[in-house]
């Protein structure tokens, strides 16, 4: 299991949001491979169903269909054994392979679009997981701290792509690159909680079509901008 950070294709480097680093090596056997992976797999369904707080070993026993001391044979804890669900599910969630149009084939708005696209499409998918993730970021401030520190990587890479329209004068030069960047990505990541796991029911084409508009309107992006090349591959916060 991997425990250094990620990198994204520009080089970025992304802190992990899973700290898999205390969790005992992974099996060798084929029977253990699949007992733990039941486990694995029985822990994000009885966390998406009760939440993290009121979620029982138990119930994660129960439902993977084994004992309470193959559970530790495993894991030491419910902690650990969401950081492995989290580990399973994070490519999924935070890189839903959003926004990989190239600079001759698309616009800097169309970028935009099918960055939102993927994003909320991602989170659509893992909208229970994503509630989790919200309740467990209230009450651990360790990975409260994970958390940010992801965003604002993601956050800054995206200030790059606003900087560069901005040295071509392709966008509004006043604005702060990386606040602007932390305040469209968080209404993004807003706009996705509130619709998949609030219940606020909005059409994903309707949903895609407002950020990506409120996106380039706050840029105060040029015409010609919208037929330009946009300098960074991506745009959205993951969680």
């Amino acid at each position: 299991m991997s425990t250094s950070s990620e990198r994204e294709p520009d080089g970025t480097e992304v802190p992990p949001l899973a700290d898999v680093t205390h969790l005992k090596t992974l099996p060798t056997s084929a029977r253990g491979q699949r007992t733990r992976a039941a486990l694995v797999a029985a822990a994000r369904r009885v966390f998406e169903r009760d939440g993290y707080l009121d979620a029982r070993l138990t119930d994660i026993t129960a439902d993977a269909k084994c004992s309470t001391g193959s559970f530790y044979t495993y894991f030491a804890s419910k902690e650990e054994i969401l950081q492995a669900v989290i580990e399973t599910a994070q490519d999924d969630m935070l890189h839903p392979g959003a926004g990989r149009l190239s600079a001759e084939e698309a616009s800097p708005e169309a970028i935009i679009r099918a960055s939102n696209r993927a994003y909320f499409e991602a989170y659509k998918r893992n909208a229970k997981l994503m509630m989790i993730l919200e309740q467990v970021a209230g009450v651990d401030p360790k990975f409260r701290e994970v958390r940010r520190r992801r965003s604002q990587t993601f956050a800054h890479r995206n200030a790059k792509g606003i900087a560069a329209l901005q040295e071509r004068g392709l966008v509004d030069a006043g604005l702060d690159p990386v606040l602007t960047s932390l305040a469209l990505s968080g209404m993004v990541s807003r706009m996705a909680y509130y619709t998949f796991c609030l219940g606020d029911e909005v059409p994903m084409d309707d949903l895609v079509d407002i950020c990506t508009r409120l996106w380039v309107n706050a840029l105060q992006m040029s015409p010609e901008a919208r037929d330009d090349a946009w300098p960074s591959p991506r745009c959205g916060t993951p969680q």
